[in-house]
């Protein structure tokens, strides 16, 4: 199956919240400035406006695995990333430094993508996310998961055109009562490569970032998310198919067909 582009993405400015700019955050929202120069260059006819939010500041142990520079620690992720992008390229991008909340026009863009390391910022997104696509990216040490979702009007909404999100295919990461206890921030660079491969954030990021470009490149895409182990040098690929979203316990409803008496 091919999943085909929503024809409004294609005819006006694409307008994309980016919630985190930390280790895979960083590394998207530099990505993007990528998406949104070839977007224009193939005839797009607005590119991306894009809003970060983040509440974090830059620490030095985020020196070497994150977007940053020695300069930077103590600034604001969001803002730090999100000036330097628009010093460069002329855009003119928006930072929030404070953690998506209910008053957070989410339901407003076209595309979220959540680049946060708990389940409480996925289920936010999630509860108020409607009709938006939805970008998950999850990692742990050596592994990662990559996912385009669509967040339904309707939370009954199952019907085979729609491209299930992180949460439906994986309900484990939008509850927070699953949320470990072990959320010390690293210290040092070399602490937190014990917690984190050095390039499972940006290899994540990458593959998140295809797939986007893939869908306005061609107006359609064959797989929707993938599976990254850099231990084992593995990539798997989440395809647009039905029969494998069911091996994740997500059922799709077949459009009932109305036959001619």
């Amino acid at each position: 199956m091919l999943h085909k582009i929503k024809p409004s993405l294609v005819s006006r400015r694409v307008d994309v919240m980016v919630v985190g700019a930390g280790g895979t955050g960083s590394h998207v929202l530099t990505g993007l400035v990528d998406l949104h120069l070839s977007m224009l260059a193939l005839g797009h006819p607005g590119g991306l406006n894009v809003v970060c939010y983040d509440d974090d500041l830059v620490s030095e142990a985020n020196i070497g695995r994150q977007k940053f520079a020695p300069s930077d620690v103590g600034l604001p992720k969001a803002v730090v990333l999100i000036n330097r992008i628009n010093m460069t390229f002329g855009l003119n991008w928006k930072a929030e430094v404070k953690r998506i909340e209910e008053k957070t026009h989410i339901s407003t863009m076209d595309i979220v993508i959540g680049c946060v390391d708990n389940r409480a910022a996925r289920l936010e997104i999630v509860k108020r996310c409607r009709g938006s696509y939805y970008l998950d990216f999850g990692n742990q040490r050596d592994n990662g998961q990559v996912v385009l979702g669509q967040i339904p009007y309707e939370a009954k909404d199952r019907s085979e055109d729609r491209l299930p999100h992180a949460g439906e295919l994986f309900p484990d990461i939008i509850n927070p009562e699953l949320e470990g206890e072990d959320d010390t921030p690293s210290c040092s660079l070399a602490e937190a490569l014990e917690k984190q491969s050095l390039f499972i954030n940006k290899s994540v990021a990458d593959y998140g970032l295809n797939i986007l470009s893939t869908l306005f490149r061609f107006g359609e895409i064959g797989f929707h998310g993938g599976f990254i182990n850099l231990k084992t040098g593995r990539t798997s690929p989440l395809t647009v198919d039905p029969e494998v979203w069911k091996r994740f316990g997500y059922k799709v409803r077949k459009a009932r067909v109305t036959r001619k008496k």
